[in-house]
């Protein structure tokens, strides 16, 4: 019964658009085609004179609610190129913006049709051709050379001192695995992948792995002003490591690892001050769709001094111990045997 319902409403629907339409045809007819016409056109084009004022407000207007729900500032060098990057953007592309529209309203309005003006058509003009192909291919080539400088800057080589950390996504949740003591992290094996005991497939064959240290929580800890290097991958499906205090991305693809660096220059204490939340914290956001829990995928990033950094690894247990606790002093045997080859390498 409702679909007949609908279906008849839908027919009344079009039988009254028929006849507004026929009535329209009728008054033509009776106040005269031309007249009803240019009276139209007078109505529309004082419109769009309003239209272009009020769609400028409400940008502003917009602009005005959503600024304090914004990013604060960046939190890296690197971040603060992309800000400026997107502010020349946003200015250029502004400029031309409000003149063309400007522009186009106005001759909306000046150029309308009338009873004694008839519209030119021209085929072609070398001149206009020129200054409408040029101009923007300039104002595009320098915004590319920004932009191609900033993206030289983000796939550059991380610096050698740069802290390595790896990133693993997994459904639902990050996974960061740091260096222990030895300041060298192991071999993985996906094989060796187990929920039990191994999140991320350590090899213990290796002994740079006895002293890793494996946050599940998706706590990345890193220093203010000294270099991090991201070694970054998936475990399951295509995640997206995203970091938008930090303006910066990179995908986490299985069975691939990208990279990605930067370095921190506000620590998370000052950004609290800073934006005036003592709720304040980085995140690692998912921005990839990876199912049903993306939603939920969300990390954080704690960028702390160099001696509250080590006060926070000191605490830290290696993973190996912290799940093989009666192997633990095997595990450091293990690690000494590994720094006394090295000592006998080295001489």
């Amino acid at each position: 019964m409702s679909i007949f319902i609908t279906l008849v409403l839908v027919i009344l629907v079009f039988v009254i658009i028929y006849q507004i339409g026929k009535a329209s045809e009728y008054a033509l007819v009776l106040r005269g085609e031309e007249k009803v016409r240019a009276q139209a056109n007078r109505a529309i084009a004082f419109v769009l004179m309003l239209l272009f004022p009020l769609g400028c407000w409400g940008i502003w207007y917009c602009n005005s609610i959503f600024k304090d729900r914004m990013l604060p500032v960046a939190a890296c060098n690197t971040g603060v190129n992309y800000d400026s990057m997107f502010n020349v953007t946003v200015i250029v592309t502004g400029i031309v913006f409000f003149l063309t529209q400007g522009i186009l309203f106005w001759f909306c309005f000046k150029y309308q049709s009338t009873e004694k003006r008839t519209s030119f058509f021209f085929a072609h003009n070398n001149k206009l051709e020129l200054i409408w192909t040029t101009i923007p291919a300039i104002a595009m080539a320098v915004l590319v050379a920004i932009g191609l400088k900033n993206w030289f800057d983000v796939t550059s080589p991380a610096p050698p001192n740069a802290t390595v950390v790896e990133v693993m996504g997994k459904q639902f949740n990050w996974m960061i695995r740091y260096p222990g003591k030895d300041n060298e992290l192991g071999k993985r094996d996906f094989r060796k992948i187990n929920d039990a005991n191994n999140v991320m497939g350590l090899d213990w064959s290796d002994p740079h792995n006895m002293d890793d240290i494996i946050s599940q929580n998706g706590e990345l800890h890193v220093v203010v002003n000294k270099p991090v290097k991201l070694l970054i991958n998936s475990r399951d499906v295509i995640h997206d490591v995203g970091l938008p205090h930090f303006r910066m991305k990179m995908d986490a693809v299985p069975g691939i690892t990208t990279t990605l660096w930067f370095t921190p220059t506000i620590t998370t204490d000052s950004m609290k001050l800073i934006t005036k939340n003592p709720d304040f914290v980085y995140e690692i956001a998912c921005d990839q769709l990876c199912g049903k829990g993306h939603y939920s995928m969300r990390g954080t990033v704690i960028v702390q001094t160099q001696a509250d950094y080590d006060k926070w690894m000191a605490s830290q247990q290696s993973y190996y111990a912290a799940n093989n606790p009666s192997a633990a002093p095997a595990a450091d045997t293990a690690k000494a045997k590994n720094e006394s080859v090295k000592a006998v390498t080295m001489k």
